[in-house]
């Protein structure tokens, strides 16, 4: 038996992750379901498929990794099952989403459409598909049943890949993107430390975005910064992260998921 890591986007106010929990819990009762979050972004994709990859390290082995970020609900998109050759199952929507994390655990090597509606609920709904397909093939894949019970075999090319933004190097520095915020408003670029350090910033440097420019300081906490400062650190995932102390970045700099910002070295004296 496998346990089950939830993501979605559904929030915490509404009955949507806890309905799918219990769609879960009356098909497969003894599976541990682990809440990983549901709060990503709303319909940010993106922001999904970095949250899944980014926590993938830490979620139990050979686990069913149900992800809900569905702005196509009930259109064309496909409903989806892989496996990954680490042997972890991954669940959700063919909007790019499951891909990367699965990619970062040693790849695609079996992808399923679920087209096995024994396996759903009845009606099914075509705005819930969180419930009406995904959590009941999470559940029965948890429990046991074969991959290839759950649809047809697709080749892991066909899969739909998300536009993933990659940094460009300018000659002061470099240009990356919003990638994820979190509640406290820190915003974590596609900015890796290694790509930090190569674009060799120094500790004062210059943020712009949006046509306007603010002065940050690289530091490695935040307690290198004074109350309201912004700093650039690495977060916990090993990204470059735009913060405030005691603040939120993503309201200082009118930052979205999917806005650039430049990292800029200071001009000499």
């Amino acid at each position: 038996m496998r346990s089950i890591c939830f993501y979605s986007d559904y929030g915490y106010e509404d009955d949507f992750a806890g309905v799918c929990r219990a769609v879960i819990s009356r098909i497969a009762p003894g599976v541990q379901v682990i809440d990983v979050t549901h709060g990503i972004r709303p319909q940010s994709v993106l922001s999904g498929a970095f949250v899944v990859r980014n926590t993938l390290p830490y979620m139990p082995e050979r686990a069913v990794h149900l992800a809900v970020v569905d702005p196509g609900v009930g259109g064309e998109r496909r409903a989806v099952a892989l496996r990954s050759a680490g042997d972890r199952l991954f669940v959700g929507p063919d909007n790019g989403l499951l891909v990367p994390a699965a990619e970062a655990d040693d790849g695609i090597v079996e992808a399923i459409e679920l087209t096995s509606a024994e396996l759903w609920l009845e009606p099914l709904s075509a705005t819930f598909h969180g419930r009406d397909i995904f959590a009941p093939v999470a559940a029965h894949l948890a429990q046991g049943v074969p991959l290839l019970e759950a649809g047809r075999p697709l080749q892991p090319d066909e899969l739909v890949r998300l536009d993933v933004p990659e940094p460009q190097y300018a000659p002061d520095g470099v240009d990356a993107h919003a990638v994820l915020i979190d509640r406290y408003g820190n915003v974590a670029l596609d900015c890796s430390r290694d790509c930090l350090q190569s674009a060799d910033l120094g500790r004062d440097i210059e943020l712009v975005s949006g046509g306007q420019r603010y002065h940050a300081r690289v530091a490695s906490t935040f307690s290198g910064v004074r109350r309201s400062d912004i700093v650039v650190l690495i977060d916990s995932y090993g990204q470059a992260a735009v913060c405030v102390r005691e603040g939120s970045a993503a309201e200082v700099l009118s930052l979205d998921v999917g806005d650039v910002v430049g990292l800029r070295r200071l001009a000499g004296p």
